[in-house]
């Protein structure tokens, strides 16, 4: 007889993310019963608010059909895009546009292949689909449609279709590229980016101080979020350096920033950057300063949020990267950024998402953005204490809602595909 000992345990199988047990799929009226009327007290916060929600959405439905006057906006949509740009100079901004959604269209394209291509071979779970492409771009799509209602313009009409295919037919291209290919596509997006830029301010263009409404909103926001992010990751990397000096000046550069007002920076921004130029520097324009004074206060923030998730990665990994050989750069590179980057992917979302919203605060310098010509138009002496406001403060906030949910849906298919909070 052998003695029976205790049985080896299976090793414990992590779950790819995507697999589990199956949701329970329940019908709507079973639905509405568990999360809705589950209780007396339940169901009569349902009715009084629902009754509540009705009565809003009635005003706001009515006074947007009904009441509101839309001539103010359909007179000034122009105003409203650009304001002070040249209107002989418009067919760069059609230019540019085409060469970003170029842009844009390929590198979606090769991403979506390059992601195809890891599900095939094991590392990692599709999440695409129509209804997902639908909801990501459905937000832009209404504001296009609310766009060219308001425009009234066969030809700006025409010109968006061209857009939009030309941003299909780079994106179907995409697809279709070969793996070998996927480095040169970042090239190529990055240097539609930059032509895109110079069809608009060189050879004759139109400088950064003729920009204004919705084009010098969207510039300002793109600029802040692209170059204060690598440089809130460099502070936030500062600030746990072992090195005294460059810890002590990224400390105090954080909290120094991120106790004063952006109004505040702005205004420094601008009227004192000039004192640290040199002698007989031609100084920027005005446009330039508040970028600077954006991407400074942004950067601030965004070191904080990224130096949360440096702290959440566990020192084990740290010890296992010594341990393999690695250098403190390759192991700040392949360990601790993607695990933190990817743990602080809501918080950072909501400050882009507060940056872009944050730009109306330019006006104070003499900028004209967005929130600034909504102002500006009623103030026509066709418009003139009429009362327009409201309907040009709406229309204005519509637009900056369309963006913000629109990155909002961009950070949750983020997270979706990156397992955040689930792995």
């Amino acid at each position: 007889m052998t003695l029976a000992g205790p049985r080896p345990e299976e090793p414990y199988q992590i779950p790819e993310f995507g697999e589990g047990p199956p949701l329970r799929k329940i019908g709507l009226r079973a639905w509405l019963r568990e999360n809705l009327f589950s209780t007396w007290f339940n169901s009569l916060l349902t009715i009084v608010f629902g009754a509540f929600l009705a009565y809003v959405a009635y005003r706001l439905g009515r006074f947007v059909l009904v009441d509101a006057r839309w001539e103010v906006v359909q007179r000034n949509i122009t105003n409203f895009m650009v304001f002070h740009f040249p209107r002989a100079e418009l067919w760069r901004v059609w230019v540019a546009l085409f060469l970003l959604a170029a842009a844009a269209g390929l590198g979606v394209g090769a991403a979506g292949k390059r992601r195809v291509t890891e599900v095939e071979e094991g590392h990692g779970t599709a999440v695409s689909g129509r209804g997902l492409v639908f909801r990501r771009v459905a937000p832009l799509a209404l504001l296009v449609v609310v766009l060219l209602i308001a425009a009234r313009s066969l030809t700006a009409t025409v010109l968006t279709i061209g857009v939009a295919l030309t941003a299909i037919g780079f994106r179907l291209l995409g697809r279709r590229l070969p793996a070998r290919a996927f480095r040169l596509v970042s090239l190529g997006v990055l240097a539609a980016i930059v032509a895109a830029f110079l069809v608009i301010g060189s050879f004759g263009g139109v400088p950064f101080d003729r920009w204004g409404g919705l084009m010098l909103t969207v510039f300002l926001a793109v600029a802040g979020i692209v170059i204060s992010f690598p440089l809130g990751v460099l502070l936030a990397l500062g600030r746990r350096s072992k090195l005294p000096a460059v810890k002590l000046v990224c400390i105090v550069y954080i909290e120094l920033i991120r106790g004063v007002p952006l109004i505040t920076i702005l205004f420094m921004a601008v009227f004192a950057l000039g004192f640290f130029l040199p002698a007989g520097t031609d100084p920027p324009s005005t446009v330039t300063r508040a970028l600077v004074g954006v991407i400074l206060f942004t950067a601030a923030y965004v070191a904080e949020i990224v130096r949360g998730g440096l702290q959440g990665v566990p020192a084990g990994q740290i010890e296992a990267a010594q341990a393999l050989g690695l250098s403190p750069a390759k192991t700040t590179r392949l360990i601790l950024l993607p695990q933190a980057l990817r743990s602080v992917i809501p918080a950072l979302v909501g400050q882009f998402i507060s940056l872009f919203k944050d730009t109306s605060l330019v006006f104070v310098v003499g900028l004209t953005e967005l929130l600034a010509v909504a102002e500006i138009v009623t103030q026509q002496a066709d418009f003139r204490a009429q009362g327009l406001i409201v309907e040009t403060l709406l229309f204005a906030a519509f637009i900056y809602w369309a963006g913000s949910y629109w990155m909002s849906r961009e950070s949750q298919r983020l997270e979706q595909r990156l397992g955040v909070g689930i792995r």
